[in-house]
């Protein structure tokens, strides 16, 4: 069991709100948080959660948020003013925007019949969701996986599946790479949200839309054939701008 204070208050808090009882191990660490196995509270009705507790804005490892971060202020001047200034309101507004910001997407795509984990709740720096997996034991990234020969097509047609539903539902990933999307019992979960971007609100939208499409393609190539991610991306976006999706 790990030293919940030395992780995250917010691991406390869960435990004294009966919805975890102990950390049990790390999953993933990455640019932006580390991903703790939990063993949940008998009450909920699950085994373990996941816990995502993000790391302190000047140990994030974005280097261009502001591609993401495009009119998430838009509503409070004073705080839009203050993350351009780059101010110690400005950073605390944009660590805490990443965290709410993924919470809010993940709940909306799970609503909305996406292939996300589903989040449980959300405190400070941390969000609470579903572990996929076998017992306390994590799916694997797609990237460590190799696919037998009949899941190939099926796979990637879930894939961008997913990505039209997203898109469906005004939201880009905008980093959709092998490395969050989990592989479990033949199906693909995606993960990893903080950076998604609202499609009708910024400008970066369609290149971000080309990049996942292209690292998706990428990855499926060393199994055959793939679609011109180009080609999908500009049918996408054409659908999505006559809202025919």
């Amino acid at each position: 069991m790990l030293d919940l204070d030395m992780l995250s208050p917010s691991l406390a808090r869960f435990v004294d709100e009966q919805l975890i009882t102990e950390v049990l191990h790390p999953i993933k660490s990455g640019k932006e948080a580390t991903v703790y196995c939990c063993r949940a509270h008998p009450h909920t009705g699950a085994e373990y959660y996941a816990a995502k507790v993000y790391r302190p804005i000047e140990r994030r490892g974005f280097k261009n948020d502001a591609v993401y971060q495009e009119h998430r202020f838009e509503l409070d001047k004073r705080l839009a003013r203050a993350f351009a200034q780059k101010s110690r309101a400005g950073r605390a507004a944009q660590f805490g925007s990443w965290v709410w910001h993924e919470w809010q997407t993940m709940s909306r795509l799970h609503a909305a019949g996406a292939a996300v984990p589903r989040p449980v709740t959300h405190e400070g720096d941390t969000i609470l969701m579903e572990l996929v997996g076998d017992g306390p034991t994590p799916a694997p990234l797609l990237r460590r996986v190799r696919l037998a020969p009949q899941e190939v097509t099926p796979l990637l047609d879930a894939i961008l599946a997913t990505i039209e539903l997203l898109l469906a539902h005004d939201v880009i990933h905008a980093d959709l790479s092998p490395f969050n999307i989990l592989y479990h019992d033949g199906r693909l979960v995606v993960i990893d949200f903080p950076q998604a971007v609202q499609a009708t609100r910024n400008s970066n939208a369609y290149d971000l839309l080309r990049r996942d499409l292209g690292n998706v393609c990428h990855y499926w190539s060393r199994y055959g054939p793939v679609p011109d991610p180009d080609a999908l991306a500009g049918e996408l976006w054409a659908r999505f701008l006559a809202a025919d999706l």
